[in-house]
């Protein structure tokens, strides 16, 4: 697993780049709760690129019932790794919208079929925040 890219991947980059684009700045893996992999520090914005498998949506894209059903095909340590990721984002949105920051998070499926709309989404809330 621990050639398993977890910064600098595809659907950061697609991401960053419509960010970019929209003429929103930003810091990469900032050093707060859960290291969002974009922070719109002033905005308070934590957005987080969430891997389909690795935090619990693969079910969708293979068209299962749920979940549980996806799960019941991987061996114990893939549960509970899975299982744990969710649980652990769970925590981090907590965190974070305790201290005021504003949590969005983006399937990796998602960002690839349109990045420009997550990034408009982002920057929807941006101009919220900012009272723009």
């Amino acid at each position: 697993m621990s050639s398993i890219r977890s910064r600098n991947t595809e659907p950061e980059i697609l991401l960053g780049k419509a960010l970019w684009a929209l003429g929103l700045r930003y810091r990469k893996h900032y050093k707060i709760t859960g290291k969002p992999d974009f922070a719109l520090v002033r905005a308070r914005i934590a957005v987080f690129c969430d891997g389909d498998f690795w935090h619990g949506n693969n079910w969708r894209l293979r068209k299962l019932k749920n979940r549980k059903e996806e799960l019941a095909s991987y061996n114990a340590f893939w549960k509970e790794k899975i299982t744990g990721n969710i649980e652990r984002d769970k925590k981090v949105n907590r965190e974070l919208k305790n201290h005021g920051w504003a949590v969005i998070r983006f399937w990796e499926s998602h960002i690839r079929k349109s990045p420009l709309k997550c990034a408009e989404k982002v920057a929807q809330i941006f101009h919220e925040r900012r009272g723009e």
